[in-house]
């Protein structure tokens, strides 16, 4: 019976294992379809993406769960080749990746594949030569499986996978259908990266018709620049934009319009040409790039305004041969994608446009000039040929009538009167040499050179300032005084701009029978006790060399007044002194 009763098993346990392979391999045959039908999926889900940054998303999503990842990354290569520009990641929560500190740029493993671009598989990330450990608060990795991304002949980045659930090892199965992923995402991003690139053709065309109807409708100068950097903030998805000029007679850009940002601390700001990457672009009149902003050491220079910001470009306003009108400046905040070749011609093309607003408004501003200057000759022949003659002839009759009057206070009046007129005749011909006065002849008079200051320190401040004369400044300032006054209205505007921090300044310029005297009122922070005074003490060192005063006071908003005082006759004596 036992020979029996083993004989009759031995059959049943063979149909067992028959069974248990045949459950086996119905298991791995539906596991294999369920793969090839996730990738399918997986597949489908990426080519349905246009917008790039949503389909890099979905890629790395999509290999980590084909390959039961518990982590997962994708690695865009930068322009340079060599370091990674982007980084996402699935698997880590926002206060990991906070801990961990800054994204990786592309060393150690994750290198690997930039400079070896083919599948890596390891069992033991720590074992490999490349290897060189994990940042602080980094989790734990052992496996990893890499794949590069191609897009037809250039390899777009890396995908990269750790730690597969079950502590079990990555094999051919997985790489194999990540590699298959990778194709289809290399399709994917060609394709996005296409739709991309025509939508930002046709914001690029819109963009441009509206500052051109900006343009032919007469808009002021400043309202087209701003037009221009706005739209090409918005385009191109930066989180500043700011147009510099040059500063005449020095080496340095100023920040005439910023957006984006802390733009009313950024307007205003002076940077030298050497050591930024603005005054890069100024000098070599090409767009000029960097992945990171705020730690290019090659553009260190000038005040420290740019953390928390990556890529960047400076593109030239003209060329270098017409001559560069000024730097527009774009950056992206940190980790985000560098500017590619594909949007610098574009960019090339509206810094263009730009150019054209700052001739445009120059030409503009030059009709002007020359309509005013018409305009203000026609002024002075009507005063004189009209007003003067008219007061010259009053005045001649009031005298020969003032001996027919007996009562000896009506002509006291009536010499009181023509002397009045005598003194407004004067008042009128000071006022007509100032409408005929050109630079040139006898140089720029006080008027002129003053009214000239003011509206250059509209850049520096962000605002063009409140500007009134009176008095005849241009016939009783002596030419040594009037040298004294301009450059303390120059200190006085660039003290505003540089330490002030107002929104608001005017100047006031008068000249009396006795002094010329000089106002510079802001509503800005004052000044402060503990500052510096090298400015204020030129200021009065100028006035006291002339005999005159200089006082400080403060305004009711909590700005300050600057009065410069100075004595014309004071002045005409020391003309002649060492």
């Amino acid at each position: 019976m036992g020979v029996e009763e083993s004989l009759s098993r031995m059959p049943r346990m063979r149909l067992d294992e028959l069974l248990e392979e045949l459950e086996a391999r119905i298991n791995a045959a539906r596991g294999t379809r369920d793969r090839v039908h996730n990738l399918l999926e997986a597949v489908v889900s990426v080519g349905r993406e246009l917008d790039l940054s949503q389909a890099l998303r979905r890629i790395v999503e999509a290999a980590a769960l084909l390959v039961d990842a518990r982590y997962g990354a994708l690695g865009v290569i930068g322009p340079d080749g060599r370091t990674l520009s982007q980084f996402l990641t699935v698997g880590l929560s926002e206060e990991q990746i906070a801990k961990i500190g800054p994204l990786p740029a592309g060393h150690g493993i994750l290198g690997e594949l930039i400079r070896d671009p083919r599948p890596l598989r390891l069992t033991e990330l720590g074992a490999h030569a490349a290897s060189y450990g994990f940042p602080a608060h980094h989790p734990p990795m052992r496996t990893f499986l890499g794949v590069p991304i191609r897009v037809r002949d250039e390899v777009f980045g890396n995908l990269y996978l750790t730690d597969k659930r079950g502590g079990l090892d990555f094999d051919a199965d997985d790489e194999s259908v990540i590699a298959t992923l990778s194709v289809a995402a290399g399709v994917a991003i060609d394709n996005a990266r296409l739709y991309e690139a025509s939508q930002r053709q046709q914001r690029w065309l819109r963009a441009n018709a509206e500052i051109t109807n900006s343009l032919l409708s007469g808009s002021p100068r400043p309202a087209v620049l701003e037009l221009i950097a706005r739209r090409a903030q918005e385009i191109t998805d930066a989180a500043l934009a700011d147009v510099f000029v040059s500063v005449v007679g020095t080496d340095d850009l100023v920040v005439e319009l910023a957006v984006g940002g802390d733009g009313g601390t950024r307007r205003g700001l002076v940077v030298p040409v050497v050591g930024t990457l603005s005054g890069a672009a100024y000098k070599a009149g090409e767009p000029v790039t960097t992945v990171d902003l705020a730690e290019d050491d090659r553009y260190a220079a000038g005040p420290c305004r740019f953390d928390g910001l990556g890529p960047a470009v400076a593109v030239p306003l003209g060329t270098v041969a017409e001559g560069t009108r000024g730097v527009l400046l774009l950056a992206r905040l940190h980790g985000e994608p560098a500017f590619t070749e594909g949007e610098l011609e574009p960019l090339r093309a509206f810094a263009g446009q730009a150019a054209l607003a700052l001739e445009l408004a120059e030409r503009r501003h030059d009709a002007e000039q020359l309509a005013l200057l018409e305009d203000r000759d026609r002024i002075a022949r009507d005063l004189h040929d009209l007003a003067i003659q008219r007061l010259f002839a009053t005045g001649m009759t009031l005298q020969s009538a003032a001996r027919f009057v007996q009562h000896e206070g009506a002509a006291e009046r009536v010499t009181r009167a023509v002397a009045d007129l005598d003194e407004t005749i004067k008042i009128i011909r000071s006022t007509i040499f100032g409408l005929r006065a050109r630079e040139g002849d006898t140089g720029p008079s006080l008027r002129a050179r003053a009214a000239r200051a003011v509206g250059e320190a509209a850049t520096t401040l962000g605002f063009p300032p409140r500007l009134s004369m009176e008095g005849l400044l241009d016939t009783d300032v002596p030419a040594q005084i009037a040298e004294h006054v301009m450059a303390s209205l120059t200190e006085m505007l660039s003290n505003a701009a540089r330490h002030a921090h107002a929104t608001r300044v005017e100047v006031s310029l008068q000249a009396t029978s006795d002094d010329v005297v000089l106002t510079v009122t802001d509503n800005g922070r004052g000044i402060p006790a503990d500052g510096r005074r090298s400015g204020l003490s030129n200021l009065d060192e100028r006035a006291r060399s002339v005999g005159g005063t200089l006082r400080i006071e403060r305004t009711d908003e909590s700005g300050s007044r600057l009065v410069w005082r100075a004595p014309l006759t004071a002045g005409l004596v020391l003309t002649d002194g060492p």
